[in-house]
Protein backbone atom coordinates (compact mmCIF):
# COMPACT_ATOMS: atom_id res chain seq x y z
CA UNK A 1 0.00 0.00 0.00
CA UNK A 2 1.27 3.55 -0.90
CA UNK A 3 1.10 6.12 1.72
CA UNK A 4 0.46 9.72 0.94
CA UNK A 5 1.31 12.36 2.96
CA UNK A 6 -0.07 15.54 3.08
CA UNK A 7 2.29 17.97 3.94
CA UNK A 8 1.81 21.50 5.16
CA UNK A 9 5.04 23.82 3.34
CA UNK A 10 8.00 22.22 3.38
CA UNK A 11 8.35 21.99 7.20
CA UNK A 12 7.15 18.18 7.82
CA UNK A 13 8.58 16.78 4.95
CA UNK A 14 11.43 15.60 5.95
CA UNK A 15 9.85 13.69 9.15
CA UNK A 16 7.30 12.27 6.93
CA UNK A 17 9.90 11.08 4.73
CA UNK A 18 11.94 9.72 7.49
CA UNK A 19 8.44 7.92 8.95
CA UNK A 20 8.39 6.60 5.58
CA UNK A 21 5.72 8.40 3.15
CA UNK A 22 5.67 6.89 -0.33
CA UNK A 23 4.33 10.32 -1.84
CA UNK A 24 3.91 14.02 -0.90
CA UNK A 25 1.18 15.90 -1.47
CA UNK A 26 2.47 19.26 -1.23
CA UNK A 27 -0.06 22.47 -0.14
CA UNK A 28 -0.15 25.21 2.22
CA UNK A 29 -3.13 26.50 4.58
CA UNK A 30 -4.57 23.39 5.99
CA UNK A 31 -6.50 25.22 8.19
CA UNK A 32 -9.07 25.67 5.06
CA UNK A 33 -8.40 22.68 3.57
CA UNK A 34 -5.38 23.33 1.81
CA UNK A 35 -4.46 25.65 -0.79
CA UNK A 36 -1.37 25.74 -3.53
CA UNK A 37 1.92 26.40 -1.83
CA UNK A 38 4.63 29.21 -3.11
CA UNK A 39 6.88 28.41 -6.03
CA UNK A 40 9.86 28.52 -3.83
CA UNK A 41 8.18 26.01 -1.62
CA UNK A 42 7.27 23.65 -4.56
CA UNK A 43 10.82 23.90 -5.34
CA UNK A 44 12.34 22.78 -2.68
CA UNK A 45 10.20 20.48 -2.02
CA UNK A 46 10.38 18.86 -5.26
CA UNK A 47 14.53 19.00 -5.39
CA UNK A 48 14.35 17.53 -1.65
CA UNK A 49 12.42 14.38 -2.34
CA UNK A 50 14.00 13.63 -5.99
CA UNK A 51 16.96 12.94 -4.00
CA UNK A 52 15.18 10.63 -1.82
CA UNK A 53 12.52 9.35 -5.00
CA UNK A 54 9.74 10.32 -3.40
CA UNK A 55 7.17 11.87 -5.79
CA UNK A 56 5.43 15.07 -5.21
CA UNK A 57 2.12 15.83 -5.38
CA UNK A 58 0.81 19.74 -5.98
CA UNK A 59 -2.30 20.91 -4.83
CA UNK A 60 -3.62 23.50 -7.51
CA UNK A 61 -6.05 25.40 -5.33
CA UNK A 62 -6.46 29.11 -4.98
CA UNK A 63 -8.36 29.55 -2.10
CA UNK A 64 -10.48 27.90 0.86
CA UNK A 65 -14.15 27.84 0.94
CA UNK A 66 -16.22 25.83 -2.34
CA UNK A 67 -14.89 24.47 -5.67
CA UNK A 68 -16.86 26.53 -7.60
CA UNK A 69 -14.16 29.04 -9.42
CA UNK A 70 -14.34 32.02 -11.71
CA UNK A 71 -12.91 32.88 -15.04
CA UNK A 72 -9.62 34.79 -13.03
CA UNK A 73 -9.30 32.07 -10.55
CA UNK A 74 -9.17 29.58 -13.23
CA UNK A 75 -6.47 31.50 -14.73
CA UNK A 76 -4.54 32.01 -11.85
CA UNK A 77 -5.14 27.84 -11.41
CA UNK A 78 -3.49 26.80 -14.53
CA UNK A 79 -0.81 29.69 -13.97
CA UNK A 80 -0.27 27.64 -10.80
CA UNK A 81 -0.43 24.27 -12.39
CA UNK A 82 2.47 24.95 -14.89
CA UNK A 83 4.73 26.87 -12.67
CA UNK A 84 4.09 23.27 -10.73
CA UNK A 85 4.87 21.08 -13.88
CA UNK A 86 7.85 23.92 -14.65
CA UNK A 87 9.48 22.97 -11.17
CA UNK A 88 9.17 19.04 -11.97
CA UNK A 89 6.41 18.11 -9.68
CA UNK A 90 5.21 14.66 -10.30
CA UNK A 91 1.21 15.37 -10.51
CA UNK A 92 -1.30 17.85 -9.40
CA UNK A 93 -4.10 17.47 -7.16
CA UNK A 94 -7.31 19.55 -8.59
CA UNK A 95 -10.97 19.74 -8.22
CA UNK A 96 -13.59 21.98 -9.61
CA UNK A 97 -17.35 22.00 -9.84
CA UNK A 98 -20.17 24.26 -11.36
CA UNK A 99 -22.50 26.21 -9.32
CA UNK A 100 -24.93 22.53 -9.27
CA UNK A 101 -21.45 20.77 -7.69
CA UNK A 102 -21.42 19.10 -11.23
CA UNK A 103 -18.03 18.57 -12.46
CA UNK A 104 -16.89 21.62 -14.13
CA UNK A 105 -16.06 19.36 -17.47
CA UNK A 106 -14.87 21.71 -19.76
CA UNK A 107 -12.15 23.68 -17.25
CA UNK A 108 -11.06 19.91 -16.08
CA UNK A 109 -10.43 18.56 -19.89
CA UNK A 110 -8.27 22.35 -20.29
CA UNK A 111 -6.33 20.78 -17.20
CA UNK A 112 -5.90 17.16 -17.87
CA UNK A 113 -4.78 18.50 -21.41
CA UNK A 114 -1.71 20.36 -19.46
CA UNK A 115 -1.08 17.54 -17.23
CA UNK A 116 -1.44 14.52 -20.16
CA UNK A 117 0.89 16.98 -22.50
CA UNK A 118 3.79 17.04 -19.49
CA UNK A 119 3.33 13.92 -18.89
CA UNK A 120 2.39 14.70 -15.26
CA UNK A 121 -0.54 12.89 -12.40
CA UNK A 122 -3.49 14.29 -12.09
CA UNK A 123 -5.44 13.75 -8.70
CA UNK A 124 -9.15 14.84 -8.40
CA UNK A 125 -9.05 15.99 -4.87
CA UNK A 126 -12.00 16.11 -2.44
CA UNK A 127 -13.98 18.12 -4.47
CA UNK A 128 -15.42 14.81 -5.39
CA UNK A 129 -17.27 14.34 -1.99
CA UNK A 130 -19.17 17.97 -3.10
CA UNK A 131 -20.63 16.37 -6.16
CA UNK A 132 -24.22 14.73 -5.30
CA UNK A 133 -24.38 11.17 -4.82
CA UNK A 134 -26.42 10.09 -6.91
CA UNK A 135 -23.63 11.51 -9.89
CA UNK A 136 -20.30 9.90 -8.46
CA UNK A 137 -20.41 7.10 -9.83
CA UNK A 138 -20.95 8.52 -13.68
CA UNK A 139 -18.06 11.74 -12.07
CA UNK A 140 -15.68 8.54 -11.41
CA UNK A 141 -15.78 7.11 -14.65
CA UNK A 142 -15.71 10.49 -16.97
CA UNK A 143 -12.72 10.85 -14.59
CA UNK A 144 -11.05 7.70 -15.60
CA UNK A 145 -12.06 8.20 -19.74
CA UNK A 146 -10.87 11.75 -19.51
CA UNK A 147 -7.35 10.82 -18.15
CA UNK A 148 -7.17 11.73 -14.46
CA UNK A 149 -5.22 8.88 -12.34
CA UNK A 150 -6.84 9.12 -9.16
CA UNK A 151 -9.76 10.50 -6.91
CA UNK A 152 -9.30 11.47 -3.14
CA UNK A 153 -12.31 11.17 -1.18
CA UNK A 154 -13.61 11.02 2.20
CA UNK A 155 -16.68 8.80 0.76
CA UNK A 156 -19.22 11.23 2.34
CA UNK A 157 -19.29 14.46 4.87
CA UNK A 158 -16.17 15.16 6.00
CA UNK A 159 -17.27 15.54 9.41
CA UNK A 160 -18.45 11.94 9.48
CA UNK A 161 -15.87 8.70 10.00
CA UNK A 162 -14.69 7.48 7.19
CA UNK A 163 -15.63 3.84 8.63
CA UNK A 164 -19.12 5.04 8.30
CA UNK A 165 -18.63 5.58 4.67
CA UNK A 166 -17.36 2.29 4.10
CA UNK A 167 -20.34 0.87 1.65
CA UNK A 168 -20.38 3.91 -0.54
CA UNK A 169 -16.74 3.73 -1.31
CA UNK A 170 -16.92 0.12 -1.89
CA UNK A 171 -19.56 1.24 -4.70
CA UNK A 172 -17.57 3.97 -6.18
CA UNK A 173 -14.18 1.41 -6.24
CA UNK A 174 -16.27 -1.50 -7.52
CA UNK A 175 -17.80 1.04 -10.72
CA UNK A 176 -14.57 3.43 -11.29
CA UNK A 177 -12.63 0.43 -12.53
CA UNK A 178 -9.87 2.57 -14.87
CA UNK A 179 -9.10 4.93 -11.65
CA UNK A 180 -7.68 4.42 -8.72
CA UNK A 181 -9.78 5.30 -5.66
CA UNK A 182 -7.87 7.10 -2.58
CA UNK A 183 -9.15 6.93 0.52
CA UNK A 184 -8.43 10.10 2.76
CA UNK A 185 -9.87 12.31 5.76
CA UNK A 186 -9.49 10.95 8.73
CA UNK A 187 -7.03 8.18 7.79
CA UNK A 188 -3.71 7.70 9.76
CA UNK A 189 -1.51 5.48 10.80
CA UNK A 190 -3.59 3.82 13.38
CA UNK A 191 -6.86 3.36 11.16
CA UNK A 192 -5.59 2.45 8.26
CA UNK A 193 -5.09 -1.38 7.73
CA UNK A 194 -8.10 -1.75 8.89
CA UNK A 195 -9.88 0.59 6.43
CA UNK A 196 -7.71 -1.48 3.67
CA UNK A 197 -8.87 -4.50 5.38
CA UNK A 198 -12.29 -3.45 3.99
CA UNK A 199 -11.93 -2.63 1.03
CA UNK A 200 -8.76 -3.33 -0.93
CA UNK A 201 -7.34 0.41 -2.04
CA UNK A 202 -3.93 0.30 -3.02
CA UNK A 203 -2.94 3.65 -1.83
CA UNK A 204 -4.58 6.14 1.04
CA UNK A 205 -4.26 9.73 1.63
CA UNK A 206 -3.44 11.77 5.05
CA UNK A 207 -2.24 14.46 7.26
CA UNK A 208 -1.09 11.41 10.01
CA UNK A 209 -0.65 8.72 7.73
CA UNK A 210 2.74 7.81 8.80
Amino acid sequence: MLKEACVENFTDIPLVVQRGADRIELCDNLVVGGTTPSIGVIRKSIEYCRDRNIPVIVLIRPRGGDFVYTAIEKEIMLIDLEAALQAGATGVAIGALTETCSLDKPFLEEIVGLTTAGKCECTFHMAFDSVPEAEQIESAEWLAKTGFTRILTHGGPAEVDIFTHVDHLRKIMAASGRISIMPGGGVTKKNVLELQAQLGFKEAHGTKIV
